[in-house]
């Protein structure tokens, strides 16, 4: 009998002591995490023409079919210009429309969807999540160029970075990694892909 509990106690140690190797090979490191994000981003860039910069005549290629275009040194962030400005339909109709670009202090409202780039799989579609197609959610908004502003700051600088190339009421896939992403998110080291379209202030 007490043979049989020792067994029982062995096996349930050894059970244990392999629980916890396997917790700790699952803990990784920050750098473990960045070289994930890394992949993750390089695997949904290898699918897509990238252009290493923006043109300097800030003539950007659109549509869907555009390249990714790096915005910074360090990779952190590209976009895909879908849109520059109102869409044809809309100039059409207000012949007087003209391109306007963001502003230092201008208040920038946005509406966007965006996806884990995590979980993006070549060749099949991702769920998103965002305000773009629920017109009965506020628009958020940001302080353009003004990182003191507790909403800018929220946001990270990522999201801003395509007004200094594009006016506002264009729409632009960006691809943001976590150091330039929501600043409550930069632990969680995800990479998102965002399909947003910015808003002047009507204030």
């Amino acid at each position: 009998m007490i043979m049989k509990k020792l067994n029982i106690y062995f096996v349930m140690s050894l059970l244990l002591g392999a629980l916890s190797l396997g917790s700790c090979n699952d803990s990784k490191s920050y750098a473990d995490l960045l070289n994930e994000e890394s992949k993750a981003v390089n695997l949904f860039l290898a699918d897509h023409r990238v252009v290493d910069g923006v043109p300097e005549d800030n003539k950007f290629e659109i549509g869907e079919d555009a390249p990714y275009y790096k915005l910074d040194e360090d990779g952190n962030v590209y976009m895909q210009v879908l849109r520059l400005g109102q869409p044809d339909e809309y100039r059409e109709e207000n012949p007087d429309y003209k391109e306007v670009m963001a502003e230092d202090g201008d208040r920038v409202y946005f509406r966007f969807i965006r996806y884990n780039l995590r979980y993006y799989v070549p060749g099949e579609s991702m769920t998103g999540s965002g305000n773009a197609e629920d017109m009965s959610t506020t628009s958020m908004y940001f302080v353009y160029d003004d990182f003191q502003n507790t909403y800018s700051a929220t946001y990270g600088e990522g999201i801003q970075m395509p007004l200094k190339y594009v006016p506002l009421d264009s729409k632009v896939n960006i691809i943001i990694k976590s150091q330039d992403g929501w600043s409550d998110e930069i632990s969680n080291v995800v990479p998102f892909l965002y399909e947003i379209t910015y808003y002047k202030s009507q204030i």
